[in-house]
């Protein structure tokens, strides 16, 4: 099957490009957008996360579960949106723990491109969803073929942190080699947390991981 995706990326993995579930996936997905459902993000965005962070670059990953589904918001890369969108609640206490971890003020905006720039794979769990349908694609298959891309990252990657917000996050432990890899858990950003997510500051630990490795430190300011 011929995938867009960066090229590595397509390199690393075209066994799974080859299986039936990823040919049915891709079935599935046509046929819905042909009866008239609306899928996001746009075409050109589901990989967007693996254009913007090949895999020798990628230091950090940082899991989502799928798409937000409203309108304009979903850009590929998991608890980001386009400029000129509201910030998430989830995406403010992201932030909200940024300034505390590491003192960076918060941007006028919630576009992510930056941190995907700079090593950091923002991977939803599930890759596309329908309008206005929460996890509406969680039974196509999407999660067999990120549960791949976890799998290669820490097969294929030296040094990498994990970092696994809420109790599906945690659930894609068993597939990362914990002996080669930091894996930092948390309880979700989400505001029904109440606060449990505050505290744990997962952007130092993962420079301090870094730099013990002789890998240059994230920079996770983002501009206005």
């Amino acid at each position: 099957m011929n995938v867009k995706i960066q090229q590595d990326w397509h390199n690393l993995l075209e066994p799974e490009f080859q299986k039936p579930y990823f040919s049915q996936l891709t079935t599935t997905i046509r046929e819905k957008i042909a009866s008239g459902a609306t899928v996001y993000p746009p075409g050109k965005l589901i990989f967007n996360a693996f254009e913007l962070t090949p895999p020798q670059q990628v230091k950090a990953v940082i899991l989502g579960q799928d798409p937000y589904h409203n309108p304009g918001e979903a850009m590929g890369l998991c608890f980001s949106v386009p400029r000129g969108i509201t910030v998430p609640p989830s995406l403010r206490n992201i932030f909200k723990e940024l300034k505390t971890d590491l003192g960076i003020d918060p941007p006028n905006h919630g576009d992510l491109t930056s941190w995907a720039k700079h090593g950091v794979l923002l991977l939803n769990s599930i890759l596309t969803v329908e309008r206005n349908k929460a996890g509406s694609h969680q039974q196509l298959g999407w999660q067999e073929f990120t549960d791949a891309v976890i799998q290669k990252i820490s097969e294929y990657s030296r040094c990498a942190v994990f970092i696994l917000w809420g109790a599906y996050a945690k659930t894609k432990v068993p597939l990362i080699d914990a002996e080669k890899h930091l894996i930092i858990s948390a309880a979700h950003p989400s505001p029904l947390a109440r606060g449990a997510f505050f505290g744990h500051r997962p952007f130092s630990h993962t420079n301090n991981y870094l730099k013990e490795n002789n890998i240059a430190p994230i920079d996770w300011a983002i501009r206005d």
